[in-house]
């Protein structure tokens, strides 16, 4: 079995590990959010909130970079329902980077919290005030962020299974030029 060639350029690869970084970090950040009450609490969501922001700014610039500069194909004796799974999983990916800071955004927003970024820089509002809005967006943001963990293991699990078991280039692609 021949590894795959191409590699993931070097912009796709810069995102792809500083976003991996930044996730695990948001996501240990969230559970420490909701887990204490003490003084560490506000350190944490002062945190939280620009990270996710920045965050969703990344994604829409890895997408670009993903629709312009394309990916390596994966092998071609891969299996199709590996395949398929693979495909299926980067969307649930993109589609969880995306939504987690939109929902973060609309849940604060429909809570009246401000979303401060820097200083006097705020974000404005996209959803509005409502108590009921605000705890079925704090479930979906829960529930989601669970959902992200999961599917973040998932990934970290297949790119193992290529890199110990198959030995097929896959993980190379994207850990090296």
């Amino acid at each position: 079995m021949k590894p795959a060639q191409a590699h993931f350029s070097g912009l796709a690869r810069l995102l792809h590990w500083s976003m991996a970084v930044l996730i695990v970090s948001m996501l240990f950040v969230g559970v420490g959010m909701v887990a204490t009450v003490s003084r560490l609490h506000n350190s944490l969501i002062a945190l939280h909130r620009p990270l996710g922001v920045a965050l969703l700014a990344l994604v829409i610039v890895r997408i670009v970079v993903r629709l312009s500069r394309g990916t390596p194909p994966l092998p071609a004796d891969l299996p199709s329902w590996q395949r398929g799974a693979a495909h299926a999983s980067h969307l649930v990916l993109y589609a969880l980077m995306i939504a987690m800071p939109l929902i973060g955004w609309a849940m604060l927003s429909a809570a009246g919290y401000p979303i401060v970024l820097a200083g006097a820089l705020h974000l404005p509002p996209i959803a509005p005030h409502s108590v009921a809005l605000y705890a079925l967006l704090r479930a979906a943001h829960t529930w989601l962020a669970l959902l992200l963990f999961a599917t973040v293991m998932l990934h970290l699990g297949a790119a193992l299974f290529h890199a110990l078991i198959r030995r097929d280039g896959v993980l190379a692609s994207m850990a090296r030029g």
